[in-house]
């Protein structure tokens, strides 16, 4: 039996400035350890979009591949929600 290992994260773009590349920003909670208060982490990922159609404020769904570039190892799968 052959398992998937590829993994699939949702984010937002932040920025669409550059070709056939958009910033996507991902989003995770968790409480701490002592003093249990939820802290917000945040990380960039740069995502391989092919044919540009990304815009800012758009909810994307992405996978990790093998690298692109220097700092691009992923591909955009597609578009959740439209930026309104």
């Amino acid at each position: 039996m052959i398992r998937s290992k590829k993994k699939y994260l949702t984010g937002t773009v932040v920025s669409t400035k550059m070709d056939k590349t958009i910033v996507v920003k991902i989003e995770r909670y968790f409480k701490h350890k002592k003093y249990k208060k939820r802290i917000k982490k945040t990380k960039k990922f740069y995502v391989h979009d092919e044919k540009n159609e990304a815009k800012e404020n758009d909810v994307v769904n992405f996978i990790l591949t093998k690298p692109i570039s220097k700092l691009k190892f992923s591909k955009l799968v597609n578009i959740i929600k439209k930026k309104v």
